[in-house]
């Protein structure tokens, strides 16, 4: 990437620099948070998006809650903590990671109250918990990205839906990760990119984030997807993820679901890539994952000019859950789960130390 889509800019005091998502591709930016608040809206707003990066913006975000409380009694900095987590709780609802950062950033300052640390112990362990969790990301991503360009061939086409490239991590990706990865590797591979309606997150992100690589990038539109598998143009889908549940289930952007359909239709494997993180291990299934749903604006008037009646009643879900069984392969950091189901979901998830 041009700039790290994710960082800690330090102070004092410090703050969360991150890419201006919403500003991509007309414009490469910096978006500067100093706030819990503003982190908030950072993550509503898309201004940082992607599971993973979501996850890593919350712990910063409580890093800026505490980061002025190093004078502050134990007691006042777990609160904060709680308060801040709390907060950043409710930004969105599907993507996993976003709690499960949350909860490590919690746990680290709880252990370290419970240790009898100082208030300036419980700030450096929460920075630290944030910071662990970055590099984590780095790495899961990397050997996502190895696993799965064993699974291309040079001359490969790979249609992938919205965008789980770097801008959606701390740096790598999680569905492109193996398309960087092979054409590392000398392979030659090419990507055709779902433009991903109502937002564009295929035709402004990923078409821009793999021509900055350097990458064969060909855009269509949603409705395409279709025709191109029919003429033989897709040898995979590869596709992110936002939660995935016990058994195998995926939720991803809306139209993942209709890709895998079609992908199953014309013989082409689909795989999901995801780390760990991404799997919530307390639900059983698809059906327990909350889809958020947002503002009809976003389908009616989203980059410009009204194109549709006004008052015309709207369902703009951001989300739709894939089933286990249309999934040929889930691509994690510790290796594929093969035709997921819970077996096998629990045993990589015992693999990657989760449960």
């Amino acid at each position: 990437m041009p700039l790290p889509t994710i960082r800690w800019e330090p102070g004092p005091p410090g703050c969360v620099r991150m890419i201006e998502q919403t500003r991509l591709p007309g414009e490469l930016v910096e978006h500067e948070v100093r706030t819990v608040e503003g982190m908030v809206d950072a993550i509503r707003r898309l201004a940082v998006r992607g599971a993973p990066a979501i996850g890593i913006a919350a712990a910063y975000g409580v890093c800026l809650a505490v980061q002025g409380s190093r004078e502050a009694q134990p007691a006042e900095v777990v609160g904060a903590v709680r308060e801040a987590a709390a907060t950043l709780a409710k930004a969105r609802p599907t993507a996993v990671n976003l709690f499960w950062a949350l909860d490590r950033v919690v746990q680290a300052a709880q252990q370290r109250f419970d240790a009898k640390a100082s208030g300036a112990e419980i700030v450096a362990a929460v920075f630290g918990a944030a910071e662990r969790m970055l590099a984590e990301d780095r790495e899961a991503c990397r050997r996502i990205g190895a696993i799965g360009a064993e699974l291309l061939r040079d001359g490969a086409t790979v249609l992938t839906h919205c965008n789980a490239g770097g801008l959606a991590t701390s740096e790598y990706g999680t569905a492109l990760a193996p398309v960087y990865v092979a054409h590392e590797r000398g392979k030659r591979v090419a990507v055709i990119a779902d433009e991903t309606r109502p937002l564009l997150q295929g035709a402004r992100l990923t078409a821009w984030e793999l021509m900055q690589a350097g990458i064969d990038v060909t855009l269509i539109t949603d409705s395409m997807a279709g025709r191109v598998m029919f003429e033989g143009k897709v040898d995979a889908v590869l596709v992110g993820a936002d939660r995935i549940a016990r058994n195998g289930d995926v939720a991803n952007k809306i139209g993942t679901y209709s890709v895998a359909v079609l992908a199953r239709e014309h013989g082409i494997p689909f795989y999901v890539c995801a780390p760990l993180s991404t799997f919530d291990t307390e639900i059983p299934d698809g059906t327990h994952i909350p889809i958020e749903e947002r503002d009809p604006r976003e389908v009616t008037e989203g980059f410009g000019p009204r194109t549709a009646p006004a008052g015309v009643r709207v369902y703009n879900p951001a989300f739709d859950v894939t089933p286990a069984r249309l999934v040929t392969a889930i691509v994690t950091e510790v290796g594929l789960i093969e035709a997921p189901n819970t077996e096998r979901v629990e045993a990589a998830l015992r693999k990657g130390g989760r449960i």
